[in-house]
């Protein structure tokens, strides 16, 4: 445990992909104090600050974990969003007492400077672990480390149909790396290329089990809709 940070209370910024779980994890081995989860869902896929598919999913992920959460509505419009995401941490800190945020940023500028911006104005520290981590390095180490995500969506040419709804393997992470040389997207999906759920990880009490359907919405755009969603054993 990292004492720098031990007990520092702060909210984790929580999409329900495999980078804000990360991000969670990273702040739990460093000692931090995690108060709650802050989450906000936007009403249109075209979002350029929030994860779209399957959040709701995130309330069964906050009760594996244990953890309190903070769920807002946004309406995902760029500019607008932003006072969104302030109205969620500003509510986490008076409710929580939370002095810091932990994100999942990786490559995004824009969500990463704009996060920064809010926090500031209201007087939260920023955490980014992840940030400029080696992209494949980054996907091997999630597998490694016992992290199972399955894609939820897939905006990108290269990338199959056949990997949406399913967990990720060692080897769907080798043929993910070597697609994305190939037709030149980002293996870790830091560009919109495909969307994650985490359905369990070390922190997790128990997993998510999900059903749901593969869905073509364009030539190359595909969505995992998922139509039940269980805690294990529950």
């Amino acid at each position: 445990m990292d004492l720098l940070y031990k007990g520092y209370p702060v909210c984790a910024l929580y999409s329900g992909g495999k980078d804000s779980t990360y991000a969670l994890h990273w702040a739990f081995l460093k000692g931090f104090n995690v108060k709650c989860l802050v989450t906000l869902k936007p009403r249109t896929a075209e979002s350029w600050m929030f994860h779209y598919p399957a959040v709701d999913v995130t309330e069964l992920q906050a009760k594996a974990l244990g953890l309190s959460q903070v769920f807002e509505h946004t309406e995902g419009r760029r500019g607008s969003e932003l006072e969104d995401l302030k109205r969620a941490l500003r509510k986490a800190a008076e409710k929580y007492g939370i002095k810091g945020v932990v994100t999942g940023a990786l490559l995004s500028d824009y969500q990463r400077m704009n996060i920064n911006f809010i926090a500031e104005e209201l007087g939260l520290k920023v955490y980014s672990p992840l940030w400029r981590k080696d992209q494949a390095a980054y996907l091997r180490e999630l597998v490694e480390e016992g992290f199972e995500f399955i894609l939820t969506s897939i905006t990108v040419w290269g990338l199959p149909p056949t990997l949406l709804g399913k967990v990720v393997t060692m080897e769907d992470v080798e043929k993910i790396i070597e697609l994305a040389d190939r037709y030149g997207f980002n293996p870790a999906f830091e560009g919109g290329e495909a969307e994650t759920l985490v359905v369990y990880a070390p922190l997790f009490k128990s997993r998510i089990k999900v059903e749901g359907r593969r869905v073509r919405l364009g030539e190359y755009e595909w969505r995992f809709e998922v139509t039940r969603a269980w805690l294990e054993g529950s």
